[in-house]
């Protein structure tokens, strides 16, 4: 199993609405499995492991999947974020800017 640490470009200062609309894709992405101690999880059985996180440096996700799953997982999260939020969604360390709202 490979382990996954990746940051997206969505910012904590991010308003309720934004929280909102991701709730909502959470939900929708494949093997979602609710709310675990607070954070969004997916999988959680079977020994994979997909949960997000709020931090300072982004939206943090943490992943115990073999490398082509996680890919295809991140990129349909990505790509949904994206046309959800309205500004391309991608790892800050490739070029994507951060959003901030007032």
């Amino acid at each position: 199993m490979d382990i996954h640490n990746h940051n997206l470009n969505i910012h904590y200062t991010a308003p309720n609405e934004v929280w909102d609309k991701l709730g909502e894709l959470y939900k929708k992405m494949p093997h979602w499995n609710g709310l675990v101690d607070g954070c969004p999880q997916w999988y959680g059985k079977d020994q994979k492991l997909i949960d997000v996180s709020v931090e300072p440096s982004g939206l943090t996700f943490y992943a115990e999947l073999p490398e082509e799953e996680w890919e295809e997982w991140f990129s349909l999260f990505k790509r949904e974020a994206t046309k959800l939020l309205g500004y391309p969604i991608g790892e800050p360390e490739d070029g994507f800017e951060f959003y901030y709202w007032e």
